[in-house]
């Protein structure tokens, strides 16, 4: 008991018996079970149950149905005592023990299917609180899990659970899995953003004081009790719109807003005065843009988000958005109506029965569509579905990733290179399509193959894996040297019995005639029929008539590589009293003109300057603060060069290095370092080079240009 009054104190002491007594249980049940990394598996419930009790606010029940429920799924013949919980608690656990059972081959991974399984698996929309509760928990354990299992929960998080945890109202849980779900996506792009927050969080809280200055004096005279906060876009929203804006960091105008947290009485009205009065001070105060006003006091959201919003000018002209709503309010909006549920006596209260309205007929409805409550405020709030890849299963619920526009063909490679080789078609969630379908996210795929199937020119066409491309050239290179060796054989029993040579000069003059690119190919096509061996017979008689030679010149040409020589552009240092001090480009990420940087004061090389996308910035800027100096490219770079490294995959094709090396070198830069080494399990080249560029804006062009070559995979900055 000790234990459960330290963990959960909020609850009275009936709330902590049931706590208890289900704590027990599932204990007692899972004393051997462990998580993947070996920690005891009650460890889970336990977390679980404290985001239900601290950041949701549910009830004494739904924590108890926590504990059971984890008990029970893994111990079906574990005994409840009767009489000891209540039917709520029983009918939870039901619900969430039903929703365990669906697997990714169950629901395809399609969000409406998963969302509809919910709806009839569970009577009470606390489970789907519980469920996203259970998901948050996971996504902050995620470095425990195997890279397959990691790769599925990041997904089906993206895909289910964070556009139900908003259309909940859950707005902190969602904030928190969208900026897990982008460290774990795209970790660089997460290191630059939240480095650039961490580095920039002194100017947010100095702007939120100079912006209430003037405002102070006029609050309290009127007796206003109130709080500030300081509200920071998620990193993903940050990334969205820059992208979207096609815009820097600092040019996204909302990456905070200021909230007012009002204290008063619980009476709307009084409550909506307040918000009122508090808004038209600011307004006065400051010139304010009123298309961008949002104004969801008077028409609260159907998840029960109530809060007045404004984008206001200050007066260094920085824009700067501003949220007022009272002490309730903020609550509902941190946690959702959900809370409601931790108190006694207000279940049928009217907001939350309108709220549990909204709840069903969101969880039976398409996300986004003219059927779901929440539809309208979305906006650029929801993730967008990934582009460039597919995640599909094998009949076994397997999950397997693919490139985006990825066929059956694809699939069956991946799965296997002979039954790649023998596919004939496939089965998408059950229904026959041709080899050349494209996949989606989700779908169930089995494959169907013959004995007698080959591969064929074609077939290059439309697949895309590079697994799929050099298997399939691989095949037909074996067929045709089986061809080529029949033809050889061919041709040397002919020209026996005809009694005739063909010596080098007219073998060669015979493959220009008739256009054959390689002496293979010529044996190939006898060997397949498609070249009659006579006319070799007619044309040695025509050369041997007429005493006719032919030239054969080979010509081979090799790309140079050429290195120009540079020093390090003039940093100047934003900073006061530090004009003297040395600086270096750290080695850990090689800065170039242009990127966006940071300066750290070392103790014996003076400053180095780091990108801010740097592995090593979030320590540095976290650790050291204090010995962080703001910094500066100079508005021109000079004529010297900056090194940096490129490190990129590509598919087996010889030529790919060719190209690589042609694209560095059309632009102004030059090859300093290069290594390739071949990856015989993915059939790709791994290539790591360091160049020398004048500037950031020519290393994106080198960067655009070799991502957009046929065979490369993906290229990153070293």
């Amino acid at each position: 008991m000790e234990r459960i009054e330290e963990l959960f104190p909020r609850y009275d002491e009936s709330g902590k018996l049931i706590i208890k007594a289900a704590y027990d249980i599932a204990a007692e049940t899972l004393s051997t079970h462990q998580r993947s990394n070996g920690d005891p598996f009650i460890e889970h419930p336990l977390a679980v149950a404290r985001i239900a009790c601290d950041e949701i606010g549910l009830s004494a029940e739904c924590i108890a149905a926590v504990f059971l429920h984890e008990a029970t799924r893994f111990f079906p013949e574990t005994a409840i005592p009767k009489g000891m919980f209540g039917q709520d608690v029983l009918t939870m656990v039901d619900g969430l023990n039903k929703i365990s059972t669906i697997n990714p081959k169950d629901t395809r991974l399609e969000a409406e299917n998963y969302k509809k399984l919910i709806v009839s698996y569970s009577k009470d929309p606390r489970v789907t609180v519980l469920k996203i509760a259970d998901r948050l928990e996971v996504m902050r354990s995620l470095d425990m899990f195997p890279k397959l299992s990691r790769e599925r929960k990041v997904l089906e998080t993206m895909m289910l659970y964070i556009p139900l945890a908003h259309q909940l109202g859950l707005y902190n849980i969602k904030s928190e899995m969208e900026d897990i779900y982008f460290r774990h996506a795209d970790p660089e792009q997460y290191r630059a953003i939240t480095n650039k927050l961490k580095s920039t969080e002194r100017d947010r809280q100095k702007l939120m004081t100079q912006f209430i200055e003037p405002l102070k004096q006029k609050l309290s005279d009127e007796g206003i009790s109130y709080k500030l906060k300081v509200r920071t876009k998620t990193a993903l929203s940050i990334y969205k719109k820059m992208q979207k804006q096609k815009v820097s960091f600092e040019g996204v105008f909302d990456v905070f807003a200021i909230r007012f947290i009002i204290d008063c009485e619980d009476d709307r009205e009084t409550e909506h005065a307040l918000c009122w009065k508090v808004f038209s001070y600011v307004t006065e105060e400051y010139e304010s843009d009123t298309k961008r006003l949002r104004d969801w006091i008077s028409n609260p959201k159907p998840n029960g988000y109530e809060s007045l919003h404004i984008t206001v000018k200050n007066r260094e002209g920085s824009y700067l958005e501003v949220q007022i709503r009272t002490k309730r309010m903020d609550d509902m909006a941190e946690s959702g109506l959900a809370s409601h549920w931790s108190y006694k006596g207000i279940r049928h209260e009217a907001t939350l029965d309108k709220w549990l309205t909204a709840v069903r007929r969101a969880l039976e409805n398409p996300l986004g569509s003219e059927g779901d409550p929440m539809a309208s405020y979305y906006e650029d709030e929801l993730l967008e579905m990934p582009t460039k890849e597919v995640f599909v299963f094998t009949p076994s619920g397997e999950l397997r990733k693919l490139p985006a526009g990825a066929t059956v063909l694809d699939f069956a490679f991946d799965i296997h290179s002979n039954l790649g080789i023998k596919c004939t078609g496939g089965k998408i969630n059950g229904k026959a399509v041709p080899i050349k379908e494209k996949l989606k996210t989700g779908d169930i795929v089995e494959i169907m193959s013959g004995k007698n199937q080959k591969p064929s020119q074609d077939w290059l066409n439309f697949v895309v894996t590079n697994k799929a491309r050099t298997k399939i050239r691989q095949k037909m290179s074996e067929a045709e040297f089986q061809k080529a060796a029949d033809g050889k054989e061919i041709l040397s029993r002919r020209l026996k019995n005809w009694k005739m040579e063909l010596d080098d000069e007219n073998m060669a003059a015979l493959l220009k005639k008739y256009q054959f690119k390689t002496i293979n190919a010529f044996y190939a096509a006898i060997g397949d029929g498609a070249f009659d061996v006579a006319e070799v017979k007619t044309f040695i008689q025509e050369s041997s008539n007429q005493q006719q030679e032919v030239p054969v010149q080979e010509t081979k040409n090799r790309a140079g590589i050429q290195e120009s020589k540079g020093n390090d552009d003039i940093l100047v240092i934003d900073a006061k009293n530090v004009r003297g001090i040395d600086y270096r480009m750290a080695r850990c990420c090689n800065p170039v003109f242009g990127d966006d940087v940071f300066g750290f004061v070392t103790r014996t090389e003076g400053i180095k300057i780091h990108r801010m996308s740097c592995p090593n910035a979030a320590r540095l800027l976290e650790m050291y603060p204090y010995r962080i100096q703001k910094v500066k490219w100079s508005e021109t770079p000079s004529s010297g060069n900056f090194q940096t490294g490129l490190r990129v995959t590509a598919a087996l094709e010889p030529s790919v290095i060719n190209e690589i090396m042609d694209i560095v070198n059309s632009f102004r830069a030059s090859i300093r370092m290069f290594n390739v080494s071949e990856n015989e399990r993915y059939s790709t080249y791994e290539i790591t080079m360091k160049i020398a560029v004048p500037s950031n804006l020519e290393l994106d062009k080198v960067i655009s240009m070799i991502r957009n070559l046929r065979n490369v995979i993906k290229i990153n900055r070293m």
